[in-house]
This record gives C-alpha cells, structure tokens and sequence, in this order.
C-alpha cells in the first residue's frame, strides 16, 4: 500500500476549500489575494509532504520562495478591503514582490541567511497587518457590515499564525544552532502543517467579505469632533438609515454609508465609536435587527426570508448578531412575541 503523507492530506483539504470559496454563486468578486493564499498554502502542504515524507531535497528551492509570497498575498488580501485606490496598485506589486526577490537571492549567495530571512518577513507582515487593522473592524472599509466583524477577527488569526510561524522558524534555528537537531524535522511538519491550515481556514473566512462592484472611492478623513458634533453625526446616520432603510442594502460597508450620508467615514467611525462604545457594523447591524424582530412579529415570513430582507448574507451572522442585540434566537423572539390567539383571530359568533 503506498505511502500517503499528512502534508498531502492537508493539501487535499485546503484544495477543496479553495473550491468551495471560489465557486460563490453571490455574483460578487472574488478577494484574489486570499484565493491565491489558500492555493499557496495547499501547494506548501504539497511541499513539505515530498520534502520530509518522501525525502526529495529539491523542493528546498521552491519551498522558502512561497513561504515568502504568502505573508504577501495576507496583506494584498487586507489591503483590498481597507483601500480602492488602484493607482497605488503598480507601487505595492513592486514592494510585496521584494520578499520572494531577496529570498531567490540569498539562495544563490548566503543560504544560511535565508531562515532568519523569513522570521523577519513574518513578523514584519503581521505588523503590518495589524497597522492596516488598527482602528478595529471600521479599517474594512469596503467590507460588507454583514461580514466585516467576522473577517477582521480571521485577519487577526492569520496575522497572529504569521507571528507563531516566525517563532516556530526561530525555534527551530536556535535548536540546529545548538547542534541539537534531531527534532527538527519533527517540529518543522507538525507546526507547518498546523499553521497552514490555519492560515487556509482564516483566509477563505476573510474571503467572504467581499469587495462590492463599483465600491466608492474612500472618503476624506476629518478631525474628530466634540460630543456635540458626535451627536449630530449620530443623528443625520440614523434618520438616512430610517428614511431609506439604507440597512437593507447587502453590500453596504463604511464608504458607501459615507457617500450616502455626505459624512467623512474616519467621522462617522469616530462618532460612532465615542458616543456608543459600538463599531459601524454593530451600529447597522442593530437596525437590520430592529427590522428583523418587526417582521417576526408581524408577518408569517420564513427567517430565512427576514434575514435577507433584514441585509444580512449568511445565517450565521444573521443568528450571531440578532442574539448579541436580543440575547436570544429568532424562532425564540418570534415565540414569545407572537400576538395573542384572541387578538389575531377574533372569535365569529
């Protein structure tokens, strides 16, 4: 019977997540970077099974380029969601292609360096990442609300992996270093093969937060204001969101909430922020489950139904969000507030 390593196993189930994340029936684009990191991340799972499962050497040529390009691809994948501007586009191809450059070339003149290499990648792409992300869930700009919560927190597992990858390649170095190898090996699958899935599952889970088609440019930043002004911004989101149930809209996120509004998206963020201790998603969010318990009460609608009419996307959301604002499930809420027997269908004489 033929020997199958775990790396290929890995390889196999990253492939079919691939599959999975990329035949979306939404109609929206794909997030290209974060596509291209699960299939980075099944090919280096394909990588280490041949190097240490198989023990053909050759692929230690291959292996430290692609380790280089996928702290890349993270940031390219953050960075379409946090920024539209593609005139910066040819700039970053340049700059994130530098990795795999210096890699290739410190292959042909210091071998040794090439470890140590990749440590600094990894932490300074995890930096920053973590940069892009620093005002929380409102850096997704062009996210979707329905997703943008969700996504940050896969964003921030994936930079965290590529922290504890460099610590992993730091430990490893320290023990050849020392002349105490031997788990070397050992250490090198397992830790890759746990951190590839890792970095696998976080993508594709980034991934479904989409940037929407034609996505407006982002908005000029503004200094913050006072409480006064906070509420005033408060005021004007809230009557757009009543007025035109702006909430419904699916592909709503931060910039297009501020094209909407006329208000810069770092006020409304800030607004938001200070005055309710929520982020803009949390704050939409609240009114698609203000509409949602409506209709629950008030039709006979399927909650399947209530939720995409409400704006959200995916039931697990849906679901997450309405028992962080009810403290209870949707079949529970239309339960207990169900209209009485007697007063929804008067007794006939």
């Amino acid at each position: 019977m033929p020997f199958v390593p775990l790396p290929f196993v890995v390889a196999l189930l990253l492939f079919i997540l691939l599959w999975v994340v990329a035949r979306r029936q939404d109609g929206a684009a794909p997030n290209l970077p974060f596509l291209g990191l699960i299939l980075l991340s099944a090919l280096q799972s394909v990588l280490t099974g041949l190097r240490w499962g198989y023990g053909i050497p050759q692929v230690g040529y291959i292996a430290p380029v692609s380790a280089a390009i996928m702290p890349s691809l993270l940031y390219a994948g953050v960075s379409s969601l946090v920024r539209t501007d593609k005139r910066q586009w040819p700039a970053l191809l340049g700059i994130h292609a530098t990795p795999a450059v210096v890699i290739i070339a410190l292959m042909i003149v210091w071998r040794e360096s090439i470890d140590l290499a990749l440590i600094a990648i990894d932490f300074v792409y995890a930096g920053a990442i973590l940069w892009l992300l620093r005002s929380g869930a409102d850096g997704l700009r062009l996210a979707p609300f329905d997703g943008a919560v969700p996504a940050y927190r896969a964003i921030l597992l994936a930079a965290a992996t590529l922290c504890l990858s460099g610590l992993v390649d730091m430990l490893v170095s320290f023990e050849l270093a020392s002349g105490q190898g031997a788990r070397a090996a050992t250490v090198i699958g397992i830790a890759n093969l746990f951190l590839l899935v890792l970095v696998g599952t976080a993508a594709a889970a980034a991934s479904q937060s989409h940037v929407p088609p034609n996505a407006p440019d982002p908005a000029e930043t503004s200094s913050p204001g006072d409480a006064g002004e906070d509420a005033a911004t408060i005021g004007e989101i809230a009557q757009v969101l009543r007025e035109k149930k702006l909430y419904r809209d699916a592909d709503l996120n931060l910039n297009r909430l501020a094209r909407r509004t006329g208000i810069p998206a770092r006020q409304i963020s800030s607004a938001i922020n200070r005055a309710t201790g929520k982020n803009v998603s949390q704050y939409v969010n609240e009114y698609r489950i203000a509409e949602a318990c409506r209709l629950l009460t008030e039709t006979d609608q399927s909650v399947t139904e209530i939720m995409l009419t409400a704006g959200f996307q995916t039931k697990s959301n849906f679901n997450r969000e309405f028992r962080r604002v009810t403290d209870m499930t949707p079949l529970a809420w239309r339960e207990k507030n169900a209209p009485s027997p007697s007063l929804a269908a008067p007794v006939r004489g």
